[in-house]
């Protein structure tokens, strides 16, 4: 971008849209309903996507600005409405784009609504004010993602907290967001130390979240899925969602069913499966439906699931799926894709 041309500073959101109702006005209103990038996961605003180093988040992003860019899937999957996205790969090379586009791609064209950066400006010292002319220049923009985060925040201002540091940081792009209505994906890191809370995983204070409207976290996984993508935001439902690579492809591919059915063991999985479509199972009744198994590996993995909370089990010995809140089921994003599950989505 260049770094010398740059339109006039954005003026704050607020000075376009009302911001002060009475109870009964703000009842009467009528809202847009949010503009999504990828529905039902990037919603309009500020989207956090933090993941641990060489995890795969720079080729999940570069994914994403192909599909949105072509109007394509997601994900393999959750089918997107095209146009223009900016994406800022700030560590990347033009050659390594390169590289890793034409795998992506696999022969077929590249979008031309896509625009690649390898250099910009801090955002507070002219880099919010380039992107910015980008956007006036593509009103339909859909997105703009800015890999990595780190090298556009800036400096603190003097005597600034870390946590209203990192407060003002994220909000310099929720300007741009909340002024033109598109969805900003700012990638990060996440601390060395593991945590329950994925939200506390993110790196720095709990200031990039919290100015952040949604944030996502990529976390490798055990079992059959290489990634799980914990999500939760204003506009977007707290959800868990299995990832494979491929990586002969560099493409994120998004598993049917809950993410928890695909970070555990094959043997375990199977079990799940089956006890979710027969509620009530015995361990014989699912020896009886999965010959491949032994019938005492099964008796002793659902007494094990049972102690580790996946299953629950009655007195009589029949056995049904535990309610986990934390495992979401796709079931609301399945009517975007018009097409059959992969027999790999399905393992």
């Amino acid at each position: 971008m260049n770094e010398t041309a740059f339109p006039h500073p954005i003026e704050p959101a607020q000075q376009r849209m009302r911001t002060a109702w009475t109870a009964d006005e703000l009842l009467a209103a009528e809202f847009p309903e949010p503009r999504w990038a990828v529905p039902g996961i990037l919603a309009e605003g500020v989207n956090l996507l933090a993941g641990p180093p060489k995890v795969g988040k720079s080729w999940l992003s570069l994914g994403l600005g192909l599909s949105v860019a072509a109007g394509g899937r997601a994900f393999d999957t959750v089918a997107v409405e095209g146009g223009p996205v900016l994406y800022l790969a700030l560590e990347d090379t033009p050659r390594r784009l390169q590289t890793r586009m034409r795998k992506m791609l696999g022969g077929q064209p590249a979008p031309a609504d896509l625009t690649l950066v390898t250099s910009c400006p801090p955002l507070p010292q002219g880099g919010g004010e380039a992107i910015a002319q980008w956007i006036e220049r593509n009103p339909n923009a859909r997105m703009v993602i800015i890999d990595v985060f780190a090298k556009m925040r800036g400096p603190s201002a003097p005597g600034a907290s870390a946590y209203d540091a990192d407060y003002a940081a994220v909000g310099h792009a929720k300007r741009i967001a909340d002024h033109y209505g598109l969805a900003v994906v700012l990638v990060h890191h996440v601390r060395k130390a593991g945590s329950d809370d994925f939200l506390t995983e993110v790196s720095g204070t709990n200031g990039l979240a919290g100015a952040a409207d949604a944030t996502l976290v990529l976390k490798r996984a055990r079992g059959q899925a290489d990634g799980v993508l914990h999500v939760t935001g204003r506009d977007v439902d707290e959800a868990e969602y299995a990832l494979r690579f491929h990586s002969a492809a560099g493409a994120w591919q998004l598993l049917e069913g809950p993410a928890g059915d695909h970070t555990i063991g094959d043997t375990r999985a199977a079990i799940l499966r089956h006890v979710r479509t027969h509620p009530g199972a015995r361990p014989k009744d699912i020896a009886d439906a999965l010959p491949g198994l032994d019938p005492d590996t099964i008796r002793r993995t659902c007494s094990r699931m049972a102690a580790d909370g996946q299953l629950t089990k009655d007195t009589k010995g029949h056995y049904f799926p535990d309610i986990d809140t934390k495992h979401e089921d796709l079931s609301g994003l399945s009517h975007l894709s018009d097409r059959p599950a992969t027999d790999e989505g399905n393992q």
